[in-house]
This record gives C-alpha cells, sequence and structure tokens, in this order.
C-alpha cells in the first residue's frame, strides 16, 4: 500500500499469501470492519458457497493459537466456535 504521498507502507509485518476466505475471516477475529466493507468485498469477488459454515473453521484456528499463546482467556471463544458446529 501507499500513502497519501505515494510512499509505500507496510500495515502488516505479519503478511503472508493465503487463501481470501482465510484473510478475509481474519478480519472479524478482533471487531472486524464495517458492513459497508464486507457488502462491497461480496458484491466485487463473491465468495464461494459455504462460506459462512467455513468462516468459524478460519478463526477456530487463530483462536487456538491465542490459547496457546496467551493463556484461558480465549478459552469461551475457541469453545464457540467449536460448539457452533454442533
Amino acid at each position: 500500500m501507499v500513502d497519501e504521498n505515494g510512499e509505500a507502507v507496510l500495515i502488516d509485518p505479519a503478511v503472508y499469501y493465503g487463501h481470501r476466505e482465510a484473510d478475509l475471516a481474519m478480519t472479524k477475529l478482533f471487531g472486524g470492519f464495517n458492513n459497508e466493507f464486507y457488502q462491497s468485498y461480496h458484491q466485487t469477488y463473491p465468495l464461494k458457497d459455504g462460506y459462512q459454515y467455513r468462516e468459524n473453521i478460519y478463526l477456530l484456528y487463530h483462536v487456538l493459537n491465542h490459547l496457546n499463546l496467551f493463556g484461558l482467556s480465549y478459552k469461551s471463544q475457541a469453545m464457540n466456535l467449536m460448539n457452533s458446529y454442533k
């Protein structure tokens, strides 16, 4: 990305190339963006059927990682994500 002066800027020190569904789900891990962002995204580049079902799986990976790294404060979130598949 570039700033308003055309200078290169880094916005993610943990950047990687991954599946767009995983990236989009990750945006919701800590609050997400407004609905306009997601509506515009889907309008421009629609996701395949079943994304809503898969979204919690993508989130679960990161929540389990946070549970491992940072402790039990992530346990209930992990449990809720897993229980969404009952």
